[in-house]
């Protein structure tokens, strides 16, 4: 089981997500994005539109993507 926040996830908060893969990881950083989203956080609002200025270059989205997995897998297994 690994551990990654929301800002390393490119997010606004220290809220921790635990899963043993980076999907799993990933689905959660979603799900709590719509939380925040229905919430109306301006902190997540203004992390959303970087995502979404990101997600308009397929190519960008697919590197930032691939970095976070890799950084995923580098992260030591919790204690």
């Amino acid at each position: 089981m690994k551990t990654m926040t929301c800002k390393q996830l490119g997010g606004a908060c220290d809220k921790e997500f635990h899963a043993e893969s980076f999907d799993e990881i990933a689905a959660m950083s979603k799900q709590h994005g719509i939380e925040m989203f229905q919430e109306n956080d301006n902190a997540h609002l203004e992390a959303m539109q970087k995502m979404k200025q990101l997600m308009e270059n397929p190519a960008a989205m697919r590197e930032w993507f691939e970095n976070k997995k890799q950084e995923f897998e580098l992260l030591p297994d919790n204690q």
